[in-house]
This record gives structure tokens, sequence and C-alpha cells, in this order.
């Protein structure tokens, strides 16, 4: 959709709803990052699986990328508390080789492909270097870890610091340190991490749609009049 249409529907779609949320939208924009984003390879417990999409609204990283090798993805409503609803969730499930393919869609689009997992070339979390590029932040099971096609076709290997006898965390936890650590560290920099404009107009409206009551149908009367 071209900009100034983009515009347009935003403005039409407003006058559906309140000056606070308006507001709401706008000011969450402006926190959304693409800088960053994690990808969960075959994760099959939904606890933790809606625990990470919750993780990814909180600290305003926009997409979260899962690959269905074995295990489909599920959502507990009773965890996510509805932050699926303003996130991007991008499901690989259709190849012979999902890890693969996913890899291949993120490089293009010129992401570092960063395996949290032990490794003898580790980087730990605090000294991972953000100003080098985009990162997408890969996590596997916690029985098996990550595949052989991750760790093979990974950049960077990074390991969060441990101090204890157990030797890892579970994955939500693992993802909320991480998550944690790296958007604080983007919004002490200098780094462009914010989303471009013709992206945050985009997130708003389809935000929009989706707090407006029967937003898709009022947008598509509205595209209509417009053609």
């Amino acid at each position: 959709m071209e900009k100034k249409l983009l515009q347009e529907s935003i403005h039409f779609l407003e006058g559906f709803t309140s000056e606070k949320r308006i507001g709401l939208l706008d000011k969450n924009i402006e926190n959304r990052t693409r800088y960053i984003t994690l990808v969960l390879e075959d994760i099959f417990q939904a606890q933790n699986a809606s625990a990470v999409i919750r993780s990814c609204d909180c600290f305003g990283v926009q997409d979260l990328h899962v690959i269905e090798n074995h295990n489909e993805y599920h959502l507990n409503p009773d965890v996510v508390m509805g932050a699926s609803k303003w996130m991007n969730l991008h499901r690989y499930n259709k190849e012979e080789r999902n890890t693969l393919s996913t890899i291949t869609k993120l490089k293009n689009q010129g992401y570092r492909i960063i395996a949290t997992s032990p490794h003898s070339n580790d980087i730990l979390l605090p000294d991972f270097d953000l100003t080098k590029g985009k990162a997408a932040f890969f996590f596997g099971t916690e029985l098996t870890g990550l595949s052989d096609e991750v760790m093979n076709n990974a950049d960077e290997f990074v390991k969060i610091p441990m101090y204890g006898f157990t030797e890892s965390f579970n994955i939500s936890v693992s993802a909320a340190i991480v998550l944690n650590h790296l958007t604080t560290e983007l919004r002490r920099s200098d780094i462009y991490w914010q989303l471009s404009e013709y992206e945050k107009l985009e997130l708003k409206l389809d935000w929009l749609v989706r707090s407006v009551r029967s937003g898709d149908e009022l947008l598509g009367k509205f595209l209509k009049k417009k053609q």
C-alpha cells in the first residue's frame, strides 16, 4: 500500500477509537524494533512458547519466528495474555528443511544468525557486539538444543553467564534475559534500532484494525471507496 493511502486509512480508523488508545499505539510503535529478532526451533511446550512471545512484546521486539519441523507451536492464552495481538508471528512449516529456509530468509534480510548455545567459540551475552548489524537469536528445545543446521550455519555463538550447578535456564527465561540485555543496550546506544517511517505506518494500521471492532470490515469498505 502506498504511503498516502496508509496515512488516509489510519486517519479513517482513528475515528473509531479514543485519543488515549491512539496515544498508546503511537508510544509503543516508537519503541518497537526489528534490529533484533528471536527464532524458536521446534519448541513443543505451549507455556514456554507463549512466555517468549509475551516477553518479545514487553521488550518491544516486533517479530518472532517459529520453526516447526516436528513440533507445532501452540499458544497458551493464560500465559500469552493477549501479547500475540500486537506481534508479527512468522511460522515456518511448509518446507522439508524449515530450519535452513528460515536461516536463508533471515540472512537475505540482513540478519546475523546467532546460536544461543554453549560452544567452543562462545561470546558471553554482555560482550555481544550490537554495532555489527541486525541479529536473529536462535533458541532450541531444552532437551536437544539447536539442530546441526543452525549450529553449522550460525555466524556467532552466544551464551548467558551462569554461576551455579544447573547447566541451563529454561527457554522462556533464557529468551527474557537475552531480550532484557539487548534491548537495554540498544536504547543506550547510537544505533538506529527503530522501525522505518513506512514500517511504523504499516504497523499502526495493523494495530488499529485489531483494536477497532470490525476493523477489517471497516477498512475493506474504506479501501473499496478509494478505488
